[in-house]
């Protein structure tokens, strides 16, 4: 690493200021190529047990946004024979929001056997957070989705997923077109217990 690390109190300010920002209210210009590429490069600090890389990215281009969208329609109709024709345009429609998307998948299985799935989907999870703190530090909107549609045969078809593998999410880059109101966020206390001898886990205050 080179330059000097931003002071803690920067640090907790960009942490604190992350938020969910959904597709739908993400518009161009997403990140270019080099803001891209240090998205991505701050995936790859993530805390990786094993230095497996158990987790991987793929970039979702707007000439594949079209086989992306046939993809969740297909998805639908694995779910619901009987969707409408207005359902599955719905359904193709959430392939076309955001300026960037990428599908974040975890393998699973493989050696060693020891650094379970548990450990493997921690890290990319870490991964996920970096690269969202990198797109709010670039003043970047993002957002993590999911669904049903990440399971089917259409979208591990399309792809090309490993049968150890998993597509995880969607994580949705671009420039914030408009903002719900910000959420109240739980205190530490309410998330944190302190282990106390001959008396298990207690209450920790703040």
């Amino acid at each position: 690493m080179t330059g000097p690390l931003p002071s803690p109190v920067a640090l907790a300010a960009l942490l604190q200021a992350r938020e969910t920002v959904l597709p739908k209210r993400l518009g161009a210009p997403g990140p270019d190529a080099a803001q891209l590429h240090a998205l991505l490069a701050a995936a790859g600090h993530a805390p990786d047990h094993g230095r497996l890389l158990p987790w991987r990215f793929v970039l979702v281009p707007q000439e594949a946004r079209a086989a992306l969208g046939e993809a969740f329609a297909q998805a639908l109709l694995e779910r619901d024979a009987q969707a409408t024709p207005e359902q599955q345009a719905q359904a193709r429609e959430k392939a076309e929001r955001a300026p960037v998307l990428l599908l974040a998948v975890v393998r699973e299985g493989g050696d060693p056997a020891e650094i379970d799935a548990r450990e493997r989907t921690a890290s990319a999870g870490c991964a996920l957070q970096n690269l969202l703190l990198a797109a709010t530090a670039q003043g970047f909107g993002s957002a993590l989705t999911s669904g049903k549609a990440l399971q089917s045969h259409a979208l591990r078809t399309l792809f090309g997923l490993a049968a150890d593998e998993r597509a995880l999410c969607f994580v949705s880059v671009g420039t914030v077109l408009s903002r719900k109101p910000a959420r109240g966020r739980p205190r530490p206390a309410q998330y944190t217990g302190i282990l106390v001898p001959g008396q298990g886990v207690q209450p920790w205050t703040d």
